[in-house]
């Protein structure tokens, strides 16, 4: 399936591994011309930017800086400029329980993926808006649905995000622009290990029996990082065209049956 993406730009966060990293591959794959990937990793960032562009015809732009420190979302959408996609994946939301969470965790967390989001969004939203285009996809999490007490800054940020998303893209449309959301459950990442560490200790009181958890997912597995890259290229594609305000859930129906992994 042609998604018509040739020639797009996108600036993609968190783009070093993980989720981030796939959907760089995925744009590039579909003919997107320009990527900027951004996130504190140099080195990784550097690797992809080689294996990009050596496997596709695509000018790649690599941004390093901790995008949870107040005012570097204003440095990166200067250095990257105006571009057709924004991927806001960039997010380290700490887990566990209330009493185990500091006033620093917390808004440790909610600097980088809530106010980080919502600050880049605006940024770029001005400048979509003056070309009369572009997509916004934010990577939330089905926490912001599935509300979990092990994890509840994760819950509470990704509810904000949830509602962010279709504030802004209920209207957006009005302006050409696109905002949607993306609700992934487990994910294969590195982050995934550190969050399933902190449930087995909840659980079952030992991180290293984390992978006896595995067998309360649906199909017995986590989702992988290029399912959900693949959906995140496709909502923001133009076949996805009169999609906005909208998140999509993508976690084997986890939330569908009110199941918290």
């Amino acid at each position: 399936m042609d998604l018509k993406l040739a020639g797009k730009s996108a600036l993609i966060t968190g783009a070093s591994k993980g989720i981030g990293l796939s959907v760089a591959q995925v744009l590039a794959a579909e003919g997107c011309s320009r990527l900027h990937l951004a996130a504190r990793n140099e080195a990784a960032m550097m690797k992809a930017k080689q294996e990009l562009e050596a496997t596709w015809d695509v000018d790649v732009h690599v941004h390093a800086m901790d995008l949870g420190t107040p005012g570097n979302m204003d440095v990166l959408a200067e250095a990257a400029g105006p571009v057709d996609i924004l991927i806001n994946n960039a997010g380290d939301v700490p887990a566990g329980p209330i009493d185990t969470l500091t006033e620093a965790d917390w808004r440790r967390g909610f600097d980088l993926k809530v106010f980080g989001y919502i600050m880049l969004s605006r940024l770029y939203y001005a400048s979509m808006k003056a070309a009369s285009g572009g997509v916004i996809v934010n990577i939330i999490g089905n926490s912001g649905e599935n509300w979990d007490a092990a994890y509840i800054a994760g819950s509470t940020a990704n509810a904000s995000l949830m509602a962010f998303t279709k504030a802004l893209g209920g209207r957006s449309l009005n302006d050409g622009i696109r905002v949607v959301g993306i609700n992934p459950g487990p994910v294969d990442t590195d982050r995934m290990l550190k969050i399933m560490r902190r449930k087995a200790v909840d659980i079952l009181g030992d991180e290293s029996r984390w992978e006896e958890l595995y067998s309360h997912y649906p199909a017995g597995r986590a989702a992988t990082p290029e399912e959900v890259a693949d959906l995140t290229a496709f909502l923001a594609s133009p076949l996805s065209g009169y999609t906005t305000g909208a998140v999509v859930t993508l976690d084997g129906g986890i939330a569908a049956r009110g199941s918290v992994i």
